[in-house]
């Protein structure tokens, strides 16, 4: 079973079992979390497409972790200026693991 759900602005396709990094949740490592924008849940000939998101169905999931990704460089530059800008960036994320799908 499969279903594709929304968050942090996001579109994420999830199964049972998965584990993916979504953008960071106001939870602590070992919380559960319940994701209700549903957009489709495909099980086999049993596929639902919601109009926007599928009545009654839902996502479980458990927080891994908490963290942040590798550091990006930011780094602006006009020509003939002398204007140079450097900055990094860490994106922090929450790592959860899909646990039930249920509609």
């Amino acid at each position: 079973m499969q279903a594709i759900i929304v968050t942090g602005g996001k579109q994420y396709s999830v199964a049972e079992g998965d584990t993916l990094f979504i953008e960071k949740l106001a939870k602590e490592a070992g919380d559960d979390v319940t994701f209700d924008q549903v957009l489709a849940v495909i099980d086999g000939e049993n596929t639902q497409f919601g109009a926007p998101t599928v009545e009654g169905a839902t996502v479980s999931a458990k927080v891994v972790k908490n963290g942040k990704g590798k550091k990006i460089r930011v780094f602006k530059y006009l020509p003939k200026k002398g204007y140079r800008k450097r900055q990094g960036h860490r994106q922090p994320y929450t790592k959860v693991e899909i646990g039930k799908i249920s509609v």
